[in-house]
């Protein structure tokens, strides 16, 4: 059976606030507020866990904020290969809902090469068939390949999601991820163009693919997604009926719907829904989607493409 790891080298603890009647300058008081540990994939790993499947989160944490981060990981149930820096905080993430969704990053605690190879030394260990995600900016303490270094470490067969923009993405393909996805801004980005509708997406989808990504999906927010699959089909679908309430985390848990819908039938259609439907219902949700939510929407989508 295959192991599902996923790497978010620079996680956070997100500290979002909704505040009423905001006033800039002012002492002001929150409404409501949420602690809860973040990043890209933190996030795919909890979709995975709400869809059946255990994962392990690989990373980077640091000081108190990042013993809080574990300890959420835990209560998720979320399996912990995370790795304890020496110096610095995981990063905090202030998240300001009410004031058109204004956010203030964090930088994160600063990564040594020491530590860096102790999740190499990690990687190394995975097998033929298991999964890897690879999430998320690069720290600025760590050079720009640095997803490519550790693809290099892994042994033939397994099989990794590249969800990361510019050249970090594109120096991985040489070593031929399974899957990439980037949004419809990032494919643009890559090849100095704009994309704003689906049919636009398709041949850079193929550029990817001629530079060694095997599946490239593409979310494309309000205009859905497209799907270029290994076998040469294309797929691709408006986003399904709903109202949206927060797009923080769509993509992640778009990219755990496709590998969860693709480790279940091996059906790149079933995979490709999977994917719409997760990716959709977390932005229809207040946080990242449930189990039920996401495979109620999939019935729906399934339905809609069969009319």
């Amino acid at each position: 059976m295959s192991c599902i790891y996923t790497v978010t080298l620079n996680p956070s603890l997100d500290y979002t606030v909704s505040v009423e009647n905001f006033r800039l300058g002012y002492t002001n008081r929150t409404a409501t507020e949420l602690l809860t540990v973040g990043g890209k994939g933190i996030n795919v790993s909890t979709v995975l866990q709400n869809l059946g499947l255990d994962s392990t989160a690989l990373g980077f944490v640091a000081g108190f904020t990042g013993q809080e981060a574990a300890r959420q990981l835990a209560e998720r149930g979320i399996g912990n290969g995370l790795i304890f820096l020496d110096k610095g905080l995981t990063r905090i993430n202030v998240k300001l809902q009410s004031v058109e969704g204004t956010e203030i990053n964090g930088q994160g605690p600063d990564i040594s090469g020491e530590k860096f190879a102790l999740l190499e030394e990690r990687l190394s260990e995975l097998a033929a068939g298991d999964v890897l995600f690879l999430s998320g900016s690069i720290p600025a303490s760590l050079p720009e390949d640095t997803y490519l270094r550790m693809m290099e470490r892994l042994a033939a067969g397994v099989l990794t999601v590249v969800d990361v923009s510019g050249e970090g993405l594109v120096k991985t393909l040489p070593l031929h991820p399974f899957l990439v996805k980037p949004n419809h801004h990032e494919l643009g980005e890559i090849f100095g163009v704009t994309l704003e509708q689906r049919a636009s997406v398709l041949p850079y989808a193929e550029k990817l693919q001629e530079m060694g990504a095997r599946n490239v999906l593409v979310s494309m927010a309000g205009q859905g997604a497209v799907l270029l699959a290994e076998d040469g089909s294309v797929f691709e679908s408006p986003v399904p009926e709903g109202r949206l309430v927060n797009g923080v985390g769509a993509g992640d848990s778009m990219a755990a719907g496709f590998v969860a819908g693709w480790l279940e039938k091996r059906d790149y259609e079933h995979a490709f829904y999977m994917g719409v439907a997760a990716g959709s219902a977390t932005a229809f949700s207040e946080g990242l989607a449930s189990g039920e939510e996401i495979r109620e929407l999939y019935r729906r989508v399934r339905e809609a493409s069969a009319d």
